[in-house]
């Protein structure tokens, strides 16, 4: 049981990190910072191979997180 909680503190910790750096970016991306984007791109991407490798999300929803980011960052002027 207590292993069950350190966990859950844990997975609670990394999903949340992805999850505000996926926003973070999203703005990022909106205020139309290309290199801040770029930066901010690698930390994300980072941040969500981090929660795939721990199991809170599956393989193909980590890939397509990554690609509509890469997509929308390459995409700015």
């Amino acid at each position: 049981v207590l292993t069950n909680a350190r966990k859950e503190e844990e997975n609670k910790i990394v999903e949340s990190r992805m999850k505000n750096s996926i926003k973070k970016l999203e703005r990022t991306i909106k205020n139309g910072n290309k290199d801040e984007s770029k930066k901010e791109l690698d930390v994300t991407l980072k941040n969500i191979d981090k929660a795939l490798n721990i199991g809170l999300i599956k393989k193909n929803n980590a890939a397509r997180k990554k690609s509509r980011l890469a997509k929308s960052v390459n995409s700015m002027e």
